[in-house]
């Protein structure tokens, strides 16, 4: 068994390697130049209050609170990831609080804003589209960016009733303009969907199953910009026409919604393919009604061009 002079001379050599390494530690805290401005700037903070709240200086002088290094190793290194620590000083106490950094503060700003872009089987680089990148010398497509223009203009003020209704051959940047005008509305936080119709004919006939139709299709009917890209690509039933898509079109008829739809039909040519249901019948009234409200919703226009993809 260790004698208890042995154990206490091995105490006294632990303890002071232990002194040695807190006033090294010490030291660096008070010499450090930002601790240094901040005593300074409180001379009430006396030996006994600095010695016995070293640890919250320890725990500022620490972490980053650079944020020129934050996306790689800084701030999401801190105690609290993304935080840049913040002392203060109150009398003779000394607290750490804790503020989102600059990069924190960015990511989440993205965060909100795609979250307000809900989409249902589009390709991820139509999500990413840009206004920017599209350009007004191509005539074939240049009523189509006044009308963009236009109503985004008129969204500053108070959304249009009324979207637009893209149609023309294969190609041509449909879509992208869809995508566009989701992201130029989600930077000012207005909500919109895209929706890839064919997908979509499949997407509610799969929610039969679960009884999940009924939510699903309010949703489609109550976000505040609706964006059927491609409607006519997809062979429908006359109950798909008439209780899912009229329902849709006509309750964002009354509200007021505006609803944009990409195809490569006009709209006559549209009203004669859903007029004709998959079991082969003909039904030309219902597909009217469904093509008045389109013309209710939107207003047509054509886009030609040569191919982008």
């Amino acid at each position: 068994m260790e004698s208890i002079q042995a154990s206490l001379k091995k105490w006294m050599k632990d303890n002071a390697s232990f002194q040695d390494v807190y006033q090294k530690m010490r030291t660096d805290i008070i010499n450090d130049p930002e601790i240094q401005q901040i005593l300074q700037a409180n001379p009430q903070l006396d030996q006994e209050s600095i010695d016995r709240q070293l640890i919250k200086l320890y725990e500022y002088q620490s972490q980053n609170k650079d944020c020129t290094n934050c996306p790689e190793n800084g701030c999401s290194n801190n105690i609290l990831p993304g935080y840049k620590p913040r002392l203060e000083v109150d009398g003779k106490h000394i607290h750490v609080s804790y503020e989102k950094c600059k990069y924190t503060i960015i990511r989440e700003a993205q965060q909100e804003r795609a979250s307000l872009i809900k989409s249902l089987y589009m390709p991820k680089d139509i999500l990413h589209a840009s206004i920017a990148n599209i350009h007004g010398n191509d005539s074939a497509r240049h009523r189509a960016i006044v009308e963009i223009s236009r109503f985004l203009n008129e969204a500053g003020e108070k959304l249009p009733q009324k979207g637009l209704y893209f149609y023309g051959p294969f190609g041509v940047g449909k879509t992208y303009f869809l995508g566009a005008i989701a992201n130029e509305l989600a930077d000012r936080g207005i909500e919109s969907m895209l929706i890839y119709m064919p997908e979509f004919v499949r997407e509610i006939k799969s929610s039969i199953k679960d009884d999940s139709i009924s939510e699903k299709i309010d949703q489609f009917k109550k976000v505040s910009v609706l964006m059927l890209d491609d409607i006519g690509a997809e062979s429908i039933s006359a109950w798909f026409r008439d209780e899912v898509l009229g329902s849709i079109l006509q309750y964002r008829m009354m509200e007021g919604l505006p609803t944009f739809f990409s195809s490569n039909y006009s709209l006559s040519q549209l009203e004669k393919h859903l007029s004709t249901t998959t079991r082969g019948d003909i039904e030309q009234v219902k597909a009217g009604r469904i093509i008045e409200r389109i013309h209710q919703l939107s207003i047509p226009v054509e886009i030609n061009g040569e191919s982008q993809r």
